[in-house]
């Protein structure tokens, strides 16, 4: 073979020496396409090594292995109640009627034992039933329970800290009712949504976010005044909400500082060309008129 057709492969062509020359302008646009890739380097680690929630929706019971079951967490306080009148009782549309549940739960005095502060959990059902805090359990009935009352915290299933993930896993924590009149029966009407979390491990955990409304009423029958009570009627959504914790792929982040660092320096090259161009040509306008 021919030399000469030999080098016809080299596709590392030599720069030409005109173009090699070092000028000021080009020392300045060398700094700042450095400092334009450092920013951007920066810029795209900061992106590759944080990660993003992207959430969907579907429908599905996602947490199949919990028996049909969801975890309760009710806290709660009834300031000018006390707590040998305080229960709850639970009841759902698979027959379920539970009065004055007491597992997994304690009563705390408050106002030198004149009020007290429930704590609980238990669990109810995968169908639309409800639970109330009230004086149905008592051996004996007062004539005029004062149900007013502040809820710290009403959460099911299993509690996500996390900080990207905002939702309503405690819509009801903070509700004060104490200026309601201490007569009434509450109700508060929620639509239960199953919401999943799942990590950059894969593992998954399960929530529940929770809709709220809610009313309050003086009860009466053809006897009487009904005893009033703090009901929480609730139904579950067939829609469930994925949180999917994600990291950009290495892949994408090697290509993406590749296409900065030549893209950057060929726009460099590009300007530098031509101002060298332009430059080259006035002094040979200017040479051509002193001469």
């Amino acid at each position: 073979m021919n030399p000469y057709d030999l080098k016809l492969f080299d596709i590392y062509r030599k720069v030409p020496k005109d173009l090699t020359q070092p000028t000021y302008t080009g020392a300045f646009i060398s700094i700042l396409c450095c400092v334009f890739i450092l920013f951007l380097f920066l810029s795209e680690l900061t992106g590759f090594i944080a990660t993003e929630i992207v959430n969907e929706l579907y429908v599905d019971d996602p947490d199949k292995d919990s028996g049909g079951k969801i975890e309760v967490s009710l806290n709660i306080s009834l300031p000018n109640l006390h707590c040998d009148l305080v229960g709850l009782d639970i009841q759902d549309e698979m027959g379920r009627h539970e009065v004055g549940h007491i597992e997994n739960s304690m009563k705390i005095p408050l106002n030198q034992g004149d009020g007290c502060r429930f704590e609980g959990e238990f669990s109810i059902n995968k169908v639309p039933g409800n639970f109330h805090v009230s004086t149905h359990s008592a051996t004996a009935q007062p004539q005029s329970p004062d149900m007013t009352h502040t809820i710290h915290k009403l959460a099911f299933g299993e509690k996500l800290q996390v900080q990207k993930v905002q939702g309503a896993f405690n819509a009801l924590g903070g509700a004060d009712k104490m200026s309601s009149n201490p007569l009434a029966s509450h109700d508060y009407i929620l639509k239960i949504v199953p919401t999943v979390y799942e990590d950059l491990s894969g593992r998954q955990r399960f929530s529940y976010q929770y809709t709220v409304a809610n009313k309050e009423y003086v009860a009466y029958s053809h006897t009487g005044r009904i005893i009033p009570a703090i009901w929480f009627r609730y139904d579950l959504s067939p829609i469930t909400v994925k949180y999917t914790e994600r990291r950009q792929p290495l892949y994408r982040f090697i290509t993406t500082i590749c296409a900065i660092v030549g893209g950057t320096f060929t726009v460099a090259g590009i300007i530098d060309s031509c101002i060298f161009t332009a430059s080259e040509a006035w002094k040979k306008i200017q040479i051509g008129k002193m001469s």
